[in-house]
Order: structure tokens, then sequence, then C-alpha cells
């Protein structure tokens, strides 16, 4: 593991071997966790073994202030997938607070859920940052904001109301200017913090692409998003865009309104990604794709791991990742066959 390969590959230097993060295996999946690392303390500590174990050198880290917006008002619920083993982490879903699409479409972020304080909260992230990164030292740590536009109006509404509001383009437009104006706040606050990276997450299209008309993406919603990577590129920031589902349809504008890499799924064509913006851009994926690991067997799993190899001498900067998680179902046997196989291959 090594914070300085992270760094060096987020600024498109030359690095000794591939720079790696995974997401969510070293939480949930006590199999591969157990035969990385042994008999788990049930502390802090393990993350750390478990880290250094799959030289994990980059940490995706977000947050969205210290007071939860469904204390400040009325919020729905964004969806979740069962990731834990034994379904942990399932939560019933909640009834969503709007009736019809005119409620919707009269709301605004910043009424509805308040600016926090601006000094409290430049010092909240810093807290945050400063602490996680001191409990990490051999990662880099990033700042982030989860919550962006579209991910935000579907913790408000929830898909349903959205979708239906979203017909009326012109008063929806408005709708998610208020939750840029409610992103900016906290965009703002974490410029002022200590922090390299920010990630900016919007899951703002499905796994087929867009939902809504690419127009409206380009003129309403990345046009938000430069306004917040404005602010962190001249507090010097790095910015890099996260979304699940597939944008490459989106990858150029999103680059010209100051994206600087790219954390993305499978779903999107990585030979496509590497042609098109491996000189210029942190890429933070790969082609291995975690349905493969839980249901295809290892001769597939190479297969993937191998098209990714033969594409990386063509990043200038890339962070491996498997790139839409490592769920609790994928088999052991797997896990650590990929995680073994891809340290034997991984030097420049």
């Amino acid at each position: 593991m090594s914070r300085q390969i992270a760094r060096d590959a987020i600024h498109l230097r030359p690095t000794p071997r591939i720079a790696h993060t995974e997401y969510s295996v070293g939480h949930y999946h006590s199999g591969i966790i157990e035969a990385s690392i042994g008999k788990r303390t049930g502390t802090a500590a393990d993350g750390q073994r478990f880290n250094d174990a799959w030289d994990i050198d980059f940490l995706f880290g977000v947050h969205d202030g210290p007071v939860g917006w469904g204390q400040r008002g009325r919020v729905s619920d964004m969806g979740h997938a069962d990731y834990a083993e034994n379904g942990s982490d399932r939560r019933e879903t909640m009834s969503c607070p709007f009736e019809a699409a005119a409620q919707v479409l009269e709301f605004d972020a910043v009424k509805e859920y308040g600016l926090p304080d601006f000094a409290e909260l430049v010092k909240c992230y810093e807290d945050h940052y400063q602490a996680t990164e001191a409990a990490n030292p051999g990662q880099l740590y990033t700042g982030g904001y989860y919550k962006t536009v579209i991910s935000g109006a579907i913790q408000a509404f929830g898909w349903d109301m959205l979708l239906t509001a979203a017909a009326d383009k012109a008063r929806f437009a408005r709708v998610l200017q208020s939750f840029g104006a409610l992103t900016l706040h906290h965009v703002k606050a974490w410029a002022e913090t200590s922090i390299e990276v920010f990630i900016q997450h919007d899951d703002f299209v499905w796994t087929e692409g867009p939902f809504m008309d690419p127009v409206f993406y380009r003129q309403v919603i990345i046009p938000l998003y430069r306004q917040c990577w404005d602010v962190l590129h001249r507090a010097g920031k790095k910015v890099i865009f996260c979304s699940d589902g597939t944008f490459t349809m989106f990858m150029d504008d999103l680059a010209k309104a100051g994206a600087e890499g790219f954390i993305f799924e499978p779903t999107n064509d990585f030979a496509w990604v590497v042609q098109n913006f491996g000189r210029t851009h942190c890429l933070v994926g790969s082609a291995v794709d975690c349905r493969t690991m839980t249901f295809n067997g290892w001769e597939a799993v190479k297969r993937e791991i191998d098209a990714t190899l033969a594409l990386a001498p063509q990043c200038a900067g890339l962070i491996w990742a498997v790139g839409n998680h490592m769920p609790a179902n994928i088999p052991t046997e797997i896990g650590m066959c990929y995680i073994q196989y891809l340290k034997s291959h991984w030097k420049r």
C-alpha cells in the first residue's frame, strides 16, 4: 500500500505498479477478510490490516455533513442493494412524503434542508478528514459529497416521484438547481479543508445510460457540477467524478466541465474509456465485473483481469478496482485468486 502511488496516479505521474482500491470487500466479506488477515479482532485494526494485505492505496471518502437530511426536512429513500452477509444491511423502503408531482416541482432543497453554518461545516469536514487519514497512514483518503444533484433528488423524492416530475423540464430544472446550490455550499466548505482530492458522486444515469433527454443533462445538470469544480480547482483540489451506470456519452462533457478523473462501473466499456481518456484523466475502475466473479468462475475472471492489464500501459493514471463493488456472495476462492493474480502482474 502507498499513499504516494495513489497520489501519483491521480496526478498522471509514473508509478512502480498499478495503483489499487476496492470498495466493500474489506467490510462485508468475512471469508476473504479472514483468508487475507487471519482471525479478526473486531477493531478498526482489522480494516488497516486488510488494506495493507491487499495493497489498497486509495480510499473512497464522501461526507454530506454532520446532520442528515431526514432530521432537517422531508426525505424518501435512495434505495439500497444488500451487500453484507445474511442481508444484515437490509432496510425496509421508506414511504414517499410527496403525493403529487406538483409538490416536487415546488420543492427547494435549500429552503427545505437549510445551509449549515459554514465555519462549523469546514471544521466538521477537516476533523473527519484528519481523523480518517491518520487512521489509514498507507492510503490516500479523499473528501467528497454524495447527494450532489440527481442522487439528492432521489433521496428527497424517491424514483417514482422524481421521474413523474422530470416530465416538466423547465420546472424540474429549477428543482435540481436548488440541489446544486445546496451542494455548492458543502463543496465550498470542503474546498477550505486540507484534502488533496475530492470525489463528486452523483448517480445521474441508469445502467443503460441517461433516463432523461441528454440535452437536459448538458444544459442543466453538468453546469451545476462545473460551478462546484471551479471552486475546488481554485483551491488546488483534484476532482474525480463518480456515478453508477453507463455515462460514457457524457464523459467528454464532464471533462470539459473540469473532472480530472472518473470512477465508473464495468457497464462503461473499459477499452473505450482508456482509448478516449487514458492519457488525460485518472481512471478508477477496470474491466473486472463483480457479477463475473460471483457467477462465472475463475477463467472468466482471469480474462477480465488480463483484458485490463493489456490496456493498463495506455493509462497515465490508473487506480484498479472492481468497478461495482465486491459483495459478500463472491466465492472466497475467487476473491483470493483475483488478488493473488493481480498482485503478481501489476508491476509497471
